[in-house]
């Protein structure tokens, strides 16, 4: 039986397979942890956005209730100062 000349060739090429092979699948877990990183990061901006919003809309419609309950409550009271009798 002959030895073969390419075997440390062979050793070589799947050596630098397994390497590869390690390095890629490195690669893909950065890939997905940034990937879960961005889509948290982008939950938390949206979370914070929203609840802005709701805020801000809570604030403008309470605003918009107390600036008429306070309309109508000087127009009753004109009403009824208008329909007071004056004694000379």
């Amino acid at each position: 039986m002959l030895l073969n000349p390419f075997a440390p060739l062979a050793l070589i090429k799947i050596t630098s397979l397994k390497a590869t092979t390690f390095f890629l699948l490195i690669l893909l877990i950065k890939s997905n942890l940034l990937r879960l990183k961005g889509g948290l990061i982008g939950g938390l901006f949206a979370l914070i956005l929203i609840s802005g919003i709701l805020a801000s809309t809570s604030i403008a419609l309470g605003s918009l209730i107390y600036a008429y309950r306070v309309k109508n409550k000087t127009e009753e009271d004109n009403t009824v100062q208008d329909l007071e009798t004056v004694n000379i």
